[in-house]
């Protein structure tokens, strides 16, 4: 985690350097690239990881777990096209919290599960109003251009003090009862700092691109090898891709496909959070699994 941790720190501050010298249509390109490649990538392997937590389970059928995630999938699109506002509120709480365990999944063992899910939403919010907080006016647009309500605060001092306040507690506390080293909670303060100065300079799709690559995706994408091939070794990386393949280009498809449908009744912002929003649902549910079989195969 140490050599994620460095390269993480190195490429945001590239990412930093990005925003300085290039035009802003060119990090909106280079974001939305990025996001429709490894981002889309980390979350195509769905089935793949089900299937190895259900490997001792018999008589299950890969062809009811296919649909039901399709089921998901198109519930989640249908969701955006008739309750926007609803879709948005489920794809903003189920963001947080799959960010949040994601980050600090590897340093909380002995956490009660309420406190630790608690820590793990608050952790994933506070990343995103953070980000929402210096680009305020864009993400009041894009919630307009979504759910055709027109908000006029986002709250977001008062929302980060008391996410902050919850995230600090926990910290603390764990600190005291000598389960989380200072140096840990050093790195992640130096982390929030470094993404706090990336989403002031950039604009909203690029801060995002590099959050959700650099500290979500790619370290998701390591820990999701791992559990698969048990290591992270080139051909396990390659094996990886190879089976995500087919199902990151049938995402790609249905993007376009989507676009192509609605584009005449949707905005490009709807239209892309509807179908973020699709396939994020049935990953983050797809992660807790993964995470709670990790656990269960430690303590054993």
């Amino acid at each position: 985690m140490k050599n994620v941790f460095n390269f993480s720190i190195v490429a945001s501050f590239i990412g930093l350097w990005i925003t300085t010298h290039v035009p802003e249509s060119f990090e909106l390109i280079l974001g939305f690239i990025l996001i429709f490649t490894f981002g889309m990538i980390h979350g195509s392997n769905d089935l793949l990881i089900v299937n190895k937590i259900l490997k001792n389970i018999k008589h299950y059928s890969k062809f009811k777990l296919l649909t039901a995630y399709l089921f998901i999938v198109c519930f989640a699109i249908l969701i955006f096209y008739w309750a926007p506002a609803l879709a948005m509120i489920l794809f903003m709480l189920f963001s947080a919290y799959h960010f949040g365990e994601q980050h600090w999944e590897h340093r909380f063992f002995k956490l009660n599960s309420f406190r630790k899910s608690i820590f793990y939403f608050s952790y994933g919010m506070f990343i995103l109003y953070l980000l929402f907080a210096f680009n305020d006016t864009v993400v009041k647009s894009i919630v307009f251009e979504i759910t055709s309500y027109e908000i006029t605060h986002l709250y977001s001092q008062i929302v980060l003090i008391v996410l902050g306040s919850v995230i600090g507690l926990v910290l603390i506390t764990e600190f005291l009862r000598k389960r989380l080293a200072i140096e840990a909670i050093l790195k992640e303060l130096f982390t929030l700092l470094v993404l706090a100065m990336i989403f002031s300079s950039s604009s909203l799709i690029w801060g995002f691109a590099i959050y959700f690559i650099l500290w979500h995706s790619i370290p998701s994408l390591l820990e999701q090898i791992k559990f698969i091939y048990g290591d992270v070794k080139t051909v396990s990386a390659l094996n990886y891709c190879k089976a995500a393949l087919p199902y990151w280009v049938i995402s790609l498809v249905g993007m376009v496909i989507l676009y192509a449908i609605f584009s005449s009744e949707k905005q490009f912002y709807s239209l892309f959070f509807a179908f973020i929003a699709a396939v994020t649902f049935p990953h983050a549910i797809v992660m807790v699994k993964m995470f709670s079989k990790k656990k269960s195969t430690t303590i054993n």
